[in-house]
């Protein structure tokens, strides 16, 4: 045998090692002695090395199911606001009420410090509310709002100047956050919010569609 075919290098080392998982087993002085290099410094063994690699997996998954839980009581939470929000929807006897239902269960319960809502057509009986804007559908001045009502998808985060004005007008300065609802048939309806961290671009959208379908519904049936 010449002497090429004794040298191993390190690749075909590490080969046979993870052929042979339990080659270790057989030589535990082996194991004790080996001396693995981390980024902060030198492990005193293989066996240190691998019960510091099993805590960190364990940090880390304990800070994804901490993540989780978060995100599941947030949906929880925002799941029973929004069947709130339909049952408070149903009670109103007539189109006015509903909206009134719509804006002061979103101030109150969604952490809103502004509601606006824009209405395609007149609801009798709501007339010179600060947070109501009556505009017809073709009106130019919705032209900003254009994509966002043809797709009826809401937007969240910082909107655009133009529409931040035609929305919030003399209390522009005091939104930093939006969420934006497209209501098909109806019109729009926009939360607030001075924290800049409320409403983010990429955050969930369900509950405010579910939401959009509601209040729709619910105009509907006093249409009907």
């Amino acid at each position: 045998m010449n002497d090429s075919s004794e040298k191993l290098g390190a690749h075909e080392v590490a080969a046979w090692l993870r052929r042979h998982p339990k080659f270790l087993q057989q030589f535990p002085d082996l194991a004790i002695s080996m001396v693995v290099p981390r980024e902060d410094g030198p492990a005193a063994s293989l066996a240190s090395y691998q019960l510091e690699v099993l805590r960190d997996k364990n940090r880390e998954l304990s800070r994804r199911l901490q993540d989780l839980y978060a995100v599941s009581q947030e949906n929880e939470r925002l799941a029973v606001r929004t069947h709130q929000l339909t049952l408070a929807l149903m009670r109103p006897d007539s189109a006015a009420g509903v909206v009134r239902a719509m804006v002061a269960t979103l101030a109150e319960d969604f952490s809103g410090d502004l509601v606006r809502v824009v209405l395609f057509e007149d609801a009798p009986g709501l007339s010179e509310e600060e947070w109501l804007q009556v505009i017809a559908r073709d009106d130019r001045s919705l032209q900003p709002f254009a994509d966002c009502i043809r797709d009826g998808e809401p937007l969240c985060g910082r909107l655009h100047p133009d529409k931040q004005a035609l929305l919030y007008a003399a209390r522009v300065d005091d939104v930093a956050s939006t969420a934006l609802l497209p209501v098909e048939g109806v019109g729009l309806v926009a939360v607030g919010s001075r924290d800049a961290n409320r409403f983010y671009p990429g955050m969930g959208t369900l509950f405010l569609r579910m939401m959009g379908e509601a209040f729709a519904a619910a105009l509907q049936r006093q249409r009907d």
